[in-house]
Order: C-alpha cells, then sequence, then structure tokens
C-alpha cells in the first residue's frame, strides 16, 4: 500500500472534526463509468458520524463495475475496503474516500462469477470465497488463491485481476478465499493465532473439494497459490496435510494438529487427509515467508513459530510440485528467503521453479482501484502467470 503523508494541517483540521463527531468524505473520480452517493453529500464533504451512504455504480458502455470501495488511513497507509457488488452502503466513522473502479466487459465475459460463498463462521467475520469458472466447461482442474496482507489485511478482492487472469486461460475454475486477520483485527474477543488462520485456509480448500463439481471443477486436480503472506499459508497447506487432527493445536502439550475451521459432515479427519494428499498436485507461493526467522518478524510473541514455517515440513514421501515467485526489486521478502526454501525442497527430493522477475517490486500480482497498482499488474503480473499456468499445465501432463 502506498505511504500517505498527512500534512500538518490537514492533520489538525481533523482532529476538529473528530472533536465534532463530523468526518470528511472524498468523492474519488471515476474513469469509464461513473456513481452516486445517497444522500448527497454537501460541498464541503462533512457528513455526521454514524451516515449510512449508498453508493451505486453506473458503467459506460463496453464496461463493467469492477469494484466499489472506501479507503481510510491505517498506520499511515492506504487501506482500500472493497466489494465487487455493483451498489454497497458505508456507514461513516472516520475520514475516508470512496469511489468505484471500472474494467472493459471483455475481462469477465468468458467468466461465470460467484461471490460470497460462505465456507465457516468460526467468529465474527463470516468467511467466504469468490469463484471464477470459465463457462461451458466441465471438470476443469482449480486453482486456488490466498490473498497476502500481513496476516492483517485485504480480502480476497485484491486477488480479483489474478483471478481472472486464471481463469480466461479456459483452462482452471478459479476459488479466491479469504480468511481471519491476527490477533483481535475482525472484532473478536479472543485474539486469532496463526495455526487458526492456517485452519480457516484448510476449512476453505476442503469446502471446495466438497463442491467444486456444481461450478465446473474437478476437486481430484487442486494447485495451491497466494501472495506474501497468502505464499506462507499456500505452502502451510500444501506441506502440512500429514498433520491435519481432530485435536485442537497444542491442546495436548506438544501435539500440533491443525483443525479445519470446516469439516464435511459425514467424513473422517483420515479420509479428507487423504483426499488432499491425493489431491493437491502443486502450489506456487509468491513472494512468500517459509522460515521461522520471517515469521518471527510479524509473530514475535507467537510460541510455536517452528510448527508453522513451512521450512520444517516439506514432504519427502509425497509430491509436492513447487513454482516460486519474487520480484528482484522486493525488499520485504529477499532472495536468500526464497532461495534457502527452493534449496531445502530440493533436498526433500521435490520438485522445484524459482522465477525472479527483474524490476518488480512486492505485490505485484495485487489488484485495487488505483490505476499505479492496476499497471503494475499489467506489466509483471500477466507474464507471470503466464508462467505459472505452464508449470501447472506440465504437471498435468498438457
Amino acid at each position: 500500500m502506498k505511504k500517505i503523508l498527512l500534512l500538518g494541517a490537514l492533520s489538525l483540521f481533523s482532529m476538529g472534526l473528530q472533536a465534532q463527531r463530523k468526518f470528511k468524505i472524498t468523492l474519488d473520480e471515476a474513469r469509464n463509468g461513473s456513481y452516486t452517493v445517497s444522500p448527497k453529500l454537501p460541498k464541503d464533504g462533512i457528513v455526521k458520524r454514524g451516515t449510512t451512504l449508498t453508493i451505486s455504480a453506473t458503467a459506460n458502455e463496453g464496461y463493467i463495475p469492477d469494484g466499489g470501495y472506501y479507503a481510510t488511513i491505517q498506520d499511515g497507509y492506504v487501506q482500500y475496503h472493497e466489494t465487487m457488488q455493483s451498489s454497497f452502503k458505508v456507514k461513516v466513522d472516520k475520514e475516508m474516500n470512496i469511489g468505484y473502479s471500472f474494467v472493459p466487459k471483455e475481462t469477465e465475459e468468458n467468466l461465470r462469477v460467484i461471490q460470497d460463498i460462505v465456507y465457516a463462521k468460526p467468529g465474527v467475520k463470516a468467511l467466504k470465497y469468490d469463484i471464477y469458472a470459465p463457462k461451458g466447461k466441465d471438470r476443469l482442474p482449480c486453482i486456488i488463491i490466498i490473498h497476502g496482507g500481513g496476516w492483517s489485511s485485504n480480502s480476497e478482492e485484491v486477488m480479483r485481476g489474478f483471478a481472472r487472469e486464471l481463469a480466461n486461460s479456459g483452462r482452471y475454475v478459479v476459488f479466491n478465499i479469504d480468511y481471519r486477520w491476527m490477533d483481535n483485527l475482525d472484532g473478536d474477543k479472543k485474539p486469532t493465532a496463526l495455526h487458526q488462520i492456517i485452519e480457516d485456509v484448510y476449512g476453505a480448500v476442503i469446502h471446495i473439494t466438497e463442491n467444486a463439481a456444481m461450478y465446473g471443477g474437478d476437486s481430484n486436480n487442486i494447485f495451491l497459490t497466494g501472495d506474501s503472506a497468502g505464499g506462507h499459508l499456500a505452502a502451510s497447506v500444501a506441506n502440512f496435510v500429514e498433520r491435519l487432527g481432530d485435536k485442537s493445536f497444542n491442546k495436548i502439550e506438544n501435539t500440533f494438529q491443525f483443525a479445519p475451521t470446516y469439516m464435511p459432515k459425514g467424513k473422517s479427519i483420515e479420509e479428507i487427509k487423504q483426499k488432499l494428499a491425493q489431491s493437491i498436485k502443486g502450489v506456487a507461493p509468491s513472494y512468500g515467508v517459509f522460515s521461522m526467522q520471517m515469521l518471527s518478524q510479524r509473530f514475535a510473541n507467537y510460541p510455536f513459530l517452528k510448527e508453522v514455517a513451512p521450512i520444517n515440513y516439506i514432504p519427502e514421501g509425497r509430491a509436492v510440485p513447487y513454482f516460486l515467485l519474487r520480484g528482484t526489486e522486493d525488499q520485504l521478502i529477499k532472495n536468500e528467503e526464497v532461495e534457502s526454501y527452493a534449496k531445502a525442497l530440493i533436498k526433500a527430493g521435490q520438485r522445484v521453479e524459482y522465477l525472479q522477475v527483474g524490476g518488480a517490486n512486492h505485490a505485484f500480482l495485487d489488484w485495487k482501484p488505483d490505476k499505479e497498482t492496476q499497471e503494475t499488474f499489467s506489466k509483471y503480473g500477466k507474464y507471470c502467470t503466464k508462467h505459472m499456468l505452464l508449470f501447472f499445465d506440465n504437471i498435468l501432463g498438457k
């Protein structure tokens, strides 16, 4: 996310508004469409706290709504809160920008897009995923995307550009999932631990295997991918299958089983383990986190880092081919983090391909309303998507 430099005068102005329980709402300019806000904002954009705004989009000819959003400042950075609906509501509780983005109609004209499939609700937030399925196709292999955001921000919408690009190949059904954020960031009284986030992702994968056929997917052929924190989660789910269980994580001392957030009725955990071990055909983490050392930078007080670091549990008796991806200018995930994981995979007898993209920085697979993020995806993300698909195709013998 871009860092926002706030002018001192603006900060003082905002403080004054908060004291009055009023906030400034800024409407961003739309390209290739328009949107309305109801009730209509006053000229100065100052709105009372608690006001509910309804935002509705209309696309220009040849375009469709890509997503609506409200954007706030969080820890000095812009945080987008997005929806793919053509109309949404926002309750004003802070200063924010509001807007809508639009994309060419052909972006989705060959896809069936199904949004907000809820797979579990272990806390305040309902956990869901979106589906991008090529029209008129059946029994296609599945790709499951796990978004990044430091385990503490973003939702599946940030991967929608990537999801559309994969699905528009016409060769895969794409499932784009969400999960709980760490600590109390979703509003839960009890903090969410890292192993519980992994359990959420397992729940999503299991739910997808149970329902993939409804959307033209073949649950016997599943690929996992994710970026940054999502890269860690994709690698974890691929590597930790043998550690699935019905015991809570460390409830019995030194028993580190992952209990999926969702389990289908009538299925045992052993049946699920066998299914996933056979179905997961490959994994493609992009600029991911694999080591205890990197995880400790985000989870300094978490006592079980060894148990959630993918590098410590690389399967040796089960093939998990890896496609690793990183931009050369990534200052967050350094080459050493990915290269050391690649070497560990090779040592364990796994197939590995490691692609470094010259000039690319962190999070180049993201898709957000701003022009810069979309141009970055077009420059680097589309190219890398083609290589990832070739890797998946090769595994399937295509």
